[in-house]
């Protein structure tokens, strides 16, 4: 059978069984078959050969791509011919691809001899903006050589007449609502974990956006209203908060946003979407990718009494009460221009911060991705030719306040801004560009950042990326057909594209399933270096690291850079003393708890950095404040150390990286190993007093601080979905933080201890609990199932070594087995202990999930509805979150302990180093020696 007639079996079988148009064509091989159709007239298949070929083949540097390019260069020569594709027409087609093989034929056009063909490319290709080092070499090499076409197409870029020549956004945009969700939506709701397998396929995917009503509606609302565009809107809640997901992005576009090119299949931009408390800071940066808009309504507040109080509920909530309203079906004027929201000629809210200058030319440009390498491009064109750069983007802003200090994250971007013009310190609320030390793709989002490096042309990691990793840890619970399928194709992508893979498409290692986060957090040997991960927990207790859309992680492979405000910081401290029967987890919960008691129910944290003074805490443990912190609604966080505890960290980081290598995971580039030179360097500045362990400085300024006194911290705090609250945009969120004896007595039907959120000294405490009781009872039974999922192979090592892992496989069950992997996902538990492979396990939802309607206690970090358990007919999931200790004696108990079990439990156990520090660690101001001088 040929491929083109298994591409038709294929077609079909979408059709009939989903509904589907066909798959868009990414194989060389089957592109070239329909191509060869095409030049035989009289061939049956010839007219959707050309359907394929010109509206169905997949831009960028994909295999087909590049046979797509070579053959629209042939038809421009004049060497092939087809009716229904002219040579003008072949040039269109050619400018739609977007760069990679498509730059390079428009190159080989336009400095040609032939002058009837190298003016029209050359054109054309003023219009691209995704070159790259080999292509722009090529036109500086063509401009000394005294080429005019170079010449001329330099001189257009050195204008950006790719951007100036666009359209502008239009001064008046009509929107009409549709309310997704009232609450916080997930990006759980718009694309869903257990459908991960399938983002890639943009088409089916979008099939699993909220629900098949719902993406109905959507569709009627935009006929009823042609002239509008429709707003997905979060009701009393914000929008696209946890997971970073550029497919959640991505669906709305499908649904609700415009094509981004009529000869590129499924590929929407700009979607606008609205939160009554905003946007997510990740998804908005999501949004950003699409050339969108996202709106912060405000449309519910704070109601007070005649004396100007807070109103507040039984609970203790603020009440709101709706300043306008959005309903379904509302029509509503976005004022581009005067940057208002409007319904009629009634001013509803101020809304320019979803339009400042950098948003803007997203939204002209088509994405942020055109406006950062158009930036490049200029330079560049400026530079061959020897003259300034006309000012066409709007000037970075770059905001200093004279007399002020830095808080931690100032100093981070500080220290890697690039293209900064002035020498004075930058403070939040500055728009600028850093250098990207480490970044890091998971493995459901990791084909996506594929097709991201596909489109943008990408084909190398940049030089000026110090490391970076791609994970197996998202699909690590079951080896299932899905996985099987799309992981190999992964991994070989990045391992040839220059990153260090969990799995060695060659097989030489062993397959790594450890969470990504962790490995991150290992290769993070910089406490001043800017960490991007495709995952929203990527929050390193070294460095500051942003959650990051699969595209902005592709942008930031590609270039090794990344754009962004400075964000403001809120401070934690601490004070009093941890009682011994307390974790550090619950230090974690508290924190979040005390925060809004602190405030008034207002989230201090969102949307800013938390620098947190961890003090004398390891980088595994501290870890565990920082991947909070997503759950907090917080940009990022910082962990401020002193200086031993700092090198301390750096020398565990080494070891953890020297494992890596030994078990043969570096690459040629030997990216690890010069992780470990990079480490030494820091470990040697610290010592000598050079460059001592990051700290603010004690003038700086912070949006609001947080003390949190340990004092107040007596029983295992827990985080609760609170899933029959009868506020429903109450339900699902992570504030709700509530002490054991809350609970009394209440039936565990599941534990969970995985995830990010664990470290080894959690596996430790598991053992130690059950030699504890043990001793105390003869044996261990569980009443409940206890799922125990390892965050890495290091720490499952280290265990058997110590001896720890032989009490856990005594009482276990079930244990891994990485040479018979799982192959289909657990629907039913025994009331027994499993040992599962290193990973993501429950927290994910897309492979292992616990049985409908139960009551879960996990230390993961989801709250989200139906992600660790979907509801029952009977009773909704429960998902709450707590300790390791906590967990593990509910599952022995089949129920919530009291407080009193629960210290006898751990008791003569060391559940955490914590101590908060004695002193405050800003330190004072000394910006011109330290960042200015070492600016990028």
């Amino acid at each position: 059978m040929s491929l083109y007639s298994e591409y038709l079996a294929e077609i079909e079988t979408r059709k009939t069984e989903l509904g589907l148009n066909p798959k868009p064509i990414d194989s060389a091989d089957l592109l070239s078959e329909i191509i060869a159709q095409i030049k035989d007239t009289t061939n049956e298949h010839r007219e959707d050969s050309l359907k394929f070929f010109i509206y169905n083949t997949l831009p960028g540097t994909t295999p087909a791509a590049v046979v797509k390019a070579q053959f629209l260069k042939e038809i421009v020569l004049g060497e092939e011919q087809v009716e229904e594709i002219t040579p003008e027409f072949a040039l269109e087609l050619l400018s739609h691809m977007k760069g990679g093989p498509s730059v390079e034929a428009l190159l080989d056009l336009a400095l040609s001899d032939n002058e009837a063909v190298a003016k029209p490319a050359a054109e054309v290709l003023k219009t691209q903006v995704y070159l790259y080092e080999a292509d722009t070499e090529r036109l500086e090499t063509a401009f000394k050589a005294g080429n005019a076409i170079a010449k001329d197409v330099l001189e257009s870029y050195a204008k950006a007449e790719f951007f100036t020549k666009l359209p502008d956004v239009p001064e008046k945009i009509e929107v009409v609502t549709y309310i997704a969700a009232e609450g916080d939506i997930s990006t759980d709701l718009l694309s869903p974990g257990n459908q991960a397998h399938s983002r890639a396929d943009r088409e089916l995917h979008g099939k699993c956006m909220i629900t098949p009503e719902a993406q109905q509606e959507i569709v009627e609302l935009g006929k009823k209203h042609p002239n509008a565009k429709v707003m997905l809107i979060a009701e009393k809640g914000t929008m696209g908060v946890g997971s970073s997901r550029m497919s959640g992005v991505n669906n709305v576009a499908l649904w609700a946003g415009e094509p981004t090119s009529p000869y590129i299949p499924f590929v929407n931009k700009a979607p606008i979407v609205a939160g009554t408390n905003g946007i997510a800071p990740i998804f908005l940066t999501t949004v950003d990718v699409t050339g969108g808009i996202g709106l912060d309504l405000k449309n519910w507040v704070k109601k007070t009494d005649e004396n100007g109080e807070i109103v507040r509920d039984a609970n203790g909530d603020p009440v709101l009460e709706e300043a306008y309203s959005v309903a379904t079906g509302t029509v509503l004027t976005i004022d581009t221009k005067a940057k208002k929201l409007y319904n009629g000629s009634e001013e509803l809210a101020d809304v320019s911060a979803s339009f400042t200058p950098q948003k803007m030319e997203f939204m002209k440009a088509g994405g942020s991705y055109a406006v950062v390498f158009g930036k490049q491009l200029q330079s560049f064109a400026a530079r061959t030719l020897g003259i300034e750069a006309p000012a066409v983007y709007a000037p970075s802003k770059e905001v200093s306040h004279e007399g002020q200090g830095l808080t931690a994250v100032e100093k981070i971007f500080n220290r890697n801004a690039v293209g900064v013009n002035s020498d004075a310190p930058l403070h939040a609320g500055s728009d600028v560009r850093v250098r990207v030390n480490i970044v890091g793709s998971q493995d459901t989002t990791g084909p996506m950042t594929c097709q991201e490096l596909e489109s943008m042309a990408a084909s190398t990691i940049s030089p000026l990326v110090d490391g970076a990793y791609q994970s197996g840890c998202h699909t690590a619970s079951v080896w299932d057909k899905k996985a099987q399928a799309n992981i190999p194709k992964l991994m070989s992508f990045m391992n040839n594209f220059g990153v260090i893979t969990a799995r060695d498409p060659k097989g030489v290692y062993h397959s790594m399933t450890d969470v990504i986060h962790k490995v991150l957090n290992d290769i993070t040997v910089d406490d001043r270096a800017i960490i991007i991960g495709g995952d929203s927990h990527t929050r390193m207790s070294k460095g500051v690291a942003f959650g990051a859309d699969s595209g902005t992680v592709a942008l930031a492979l590609a270039t090794g850079e990344a754009a962004m405000p400075i964000p403001e910081s809120v401070k934690v401290t601490f004070k009093g003393s941890m009682k011994e029967h307390m974790d550090f987890r619950d230090v974690v919960h508290a924190t979040q708890a005390q925060m809004l008691k602190q405030f008034a129910g207002e989230n201090v944290f969102q949307g800013r950095v938390i620098e947190v003074q961890i003090g004398t805490l390891l980088a595994d443990q501290a870890f565990t404040f920082t991947d909070w912190t997503a759950e907090m609604k917080a940009k990022a966080s910082i962990c401020i150390s002193d200086n031993e505890t700092m090198i301390a960290s750096l020398e565990l980081a080494k070891t953890r990286i020297q494992i890596m290598i030994d078990k043969g995971m570096d690459n040629e580039a030997k990216m690890l190993q010069g992780l470990i030179d990079l480490a030494d360097k820091r470990i040697a500045e610290i010592k000598s007093g050079e460059e001592p362990a990051l700290a603010p400085d004690d003038n700086a300024k912070y949006y609001a601080e947080v003390v949190v006194d340990l004092d107040q911290i007596d029983e295992p705090m827990i985080a609760d979905p609170d899933v029959n609250n009868d506020d429903v945009s109450k339900r699902y969120t992570h504030d709700v933080i509530r002490p054991v004896s809350y609970y009394d007595g209440k039936p565990v039907d599941l534990g969970f201890v995985g995830s990010c959120m664990v470290h080894k000294g959690d596996m430790q405490i598991i053992a130690q609990m059950l030699r504890n009781l043990e001793k105390l009872n003869g044996s261990v039974e569980f009443k409940a199932p206890l799922v125990v999922a390892p965050p890495t192979y290091n720490i499952v090592d280290e265990l058997k070594a110590e001896g720890d892992w032989e009490i856990l496989q005594k009482y276990a069950g079930f244990e891994f087995d990485d040479a018979k992997p799982k192959e289909a996902a657990r629907t039913k538990y025994d009331n027994i202990l499993y040992l599962e492979r290193p990973g993501c396990n429950l927290c994910m939802g897309n492979q292992e999930k616990a049985e409908p309607g139960d009551t879960v206690i996990a230390t993961s970090t989801r709250l989200f509805q139906g992600r660790v358990v979907a509801d029952s007919d009977e009773k909704k999931g429960e998902s709450l979150l707590g300790s390791t200790p906590l967990v593990v004696l509910s599952t022995v108990l089949g129920r919530f302990p009291t407080t009193e079990e629960y210290k006898q439990a751990v008791a003569g156990i060391d559940l955490t180093k914590f101590a908060p520090p004695s002193e405050d660690l800003a330190v004072k101001p000394k910006f011109e020696a330290d960042v200015a001088v070492k600016r990028v």
